[in-house]
C-alpha cells in the first residue's frame, strides 16, 4: 500500500477484484493519459457514444460493462498512450485483463478518424511513411531498421497540419512508392495535389523535390530553391508523426497486425482534436 491512496493499488480482502485507481470521474488523470482536455474529452465520448449506439451504452439490456462508458475510452487512451500491457492497464480501471481486451477491440473502432466527405479539390495533402515495430510477423518484416517492422502512410493537410488519411500498413520491407499504393492511400488522396519525398517515385501524381541529372551537375538555382520550400513544407508531417508517436503503442506494436489499422487511425483522430484545440 502506498502513502498516497489516491495513486495506490490495493487488493481487497478475500476478494479477485482491483480497487479502480483511474477514472475519468476526476478531470485531473484525463490530461496525463490522453493529452486532452476534459471538454476535449467528453466531446470524445459523446462522439464514441453516437457512433456505438445501444451496443456500448450505459444500462444496456443483458450483460452490463463492468466501467461507465466515459471510463472506457480513457482505457482506450490510456492503453495507446502508455502501452502498458493488459495484465498491468486492467487493474488501473479495476477490471481483469480479458474485461480490459474486450473494452479495446470494442471501443478501439469507434475512436477512429472520420473519412472527410468535402475537401477543396485544391487542399495540398502531403504524405510520408514511418516503420512500426510489429511483433506479429504474419505482417510485420525485417526493415532497414532490423527490426520486424510495419511501414504506416500518413497524409495531412499542408495547411492545417491535421491528419486527413492514413493507410493500411504493409510489411515494413517496402519501400514507400510501393506502400502509397497497396495501403490505398492513393485512392484517399484521389484528385487532390500529394507532395512528397523523393521516395515516392514511381507516382506521376505526386509532387516530389527535383533530383540532380544523372552526369552529377548541379541544379539551377530556381530548382534548388524550389527543393528548399519543399522541405519546408513538407517537415510538417514529420512533426504530425513525431506527435502520434507520443501514444507509445506505435513505438513497440504487441497487439495483432490487423488491429493496427484502427489504432493508428483512433490516434491520428486524437491527435486532431489536440492540434484543433
Amino acid at each position: 500500500m502506498s502513502r498516497n491512496p489516491g495513486v495506490c493499488l490495493l487488493r481487497t480482502t478475500g476478494q479477485d477484484a482491483w480497487v479502480q485507481v483511474i477514472t475519468a470521474a476526476h478531470t485531473e488523470w484525463i490530461f496525463p493519459f490522453t493529452g486532452l482536455q476534459p471538454a476535449q474529452f467528453r466531446k470524445l465520448v459523446r462522439l464514441v457514444a453516437e457512433r456505438g449506439g445501444d451496443a456500448i451504452a450505459d444500462g444496456r439490456p443483458g450483460r452490463q460493462w463492468a466501467l461507465d462508458l466515459a471510463d472506457r475510452v480513457l482505457l482506450v487512451a490510456t492503453y495507446w498512450r502508455t502501452n502498458l500491457t493488459m495484465r498491468q492497464i486492467g487493474p488501473l480501471f479495476g477490471v481483469s485483463h480479458s474485461a480490459a481486451h474486450r473494452v479495446i477491440d470494442t471501443l478501439g473502432p469507434l475512436l477512429a478518424l472520420a473519412p472527410v466527405r468535402r475537401r477543396p479539390v485544391d487542399q495540398i495533402a502531403i504524405v510520408d511513411g514511418t516503420l512500426i515495430p510489429t511483433r506479429d510477423h504474419r505482417l510485420a518484416a525485417r526493415s532497414k531498421n532490423y527490426r520486424y517492422s510495419t511501414n504506416l502512410q500518413v497524409a495531412i493537410d499542408a495547411s492545417t497540419r491535421l491528419v486527413i488519411a492514413v493507410g493500411d500498413p504493409q510489411p515494413g520491407n517496402r519501400n514507400d512508392t510501393i506502400v502509397y499504393r497497396t495501403s490505398g492511400i492513393d485512392q484517399k488522396l484521389d484528385g487532390r495535389p500529394v507532395m512528397a519525398d523523393g521516395g515516392y517515385r514511381g507516382n506521376p501524381e505526386v509532387i516530389i523535390p527535383y533530383r540532380k541529372p544523372a552526369d552529377g551537375s548541379d541544379l539551377p538555382d530556381w530548382k534548388e530553391d524550389l527543393n528548399v520550400e519543399h522541405r519546408r513544407v513538407r517537415a510538417g508531417v514529420e512533426h504530425a508523426l513525431a506527435r502520434m508517436k507520443c501514444f507509445k503503442i506505435l513505438r513497440d506494436y504487441r497487439r495483432a497486425a490487423h488491429t493496427l489499422t484502427d489504432a493508428a487511425s483512433g490516434i491520428a483522430n486524437l491527435h486532431n482534436i489536440i492540434l484543433a484545440g
